[in-house]
């Protein structure tokens, strides 16, 4: 979610990547909250950090949640700037699927506030 969204905003800005620990394929929830809101995932898929680590330069790393934050290496070479924005992770939660929607588009929500959030702290205008 995050990586569309920050492309969505401000992909002229910055090169926008996103990768896991554990990679296990987009959720089918986040396929659908984010085509709700105009972005569609076709073509994008999970990849693990080890894609990236020692051939690509990032100018910040930013994990999503806690067990993301307590796992990734804190020594990561190539990286400028470390992020923590701790949201749920709306995969672990439980109930109907229109629960487990709504959890979802919470989780996706706020994330979209906390990016258009830093990027006006950046300075920089969110393209819609």
């Amino acid at each position: 979610m995050a990586e569309a969204l920050l492309r969505q905003y401000a992909g002229n800005r910055f090169e926008v990547y996103s990768a896991g620990l554990e990679p296990g394929g987009i959720n089918p929830y986040t396929r659908r909250v984010m085509k709700e809101i105009g972005i569609d995932l076709t073509g994008h898929y999970s990849k693990d950090l080890d894609e990236y680590m020692g051939k690509t330069s990032f100018g910040y790393l930013i994990t999503l949640c806690a067990d993301a934050e307590e796992k990734c290496p804190s020594d990561l070479p190539d990286v400028s700037r470390r992020l923590r924005w701790s949201f749920e992770n709306p995969t672990t939660f439980e109930g109907t699927e229109e629960k487990i929607l709504e959890k979802f588009r919470e989780v996706r929500d706020q994330i979209d506030q906390r990016i258009r959030s830093w990027l006006a702290e950046q300075g920089i205008t969110v393209r819609e």
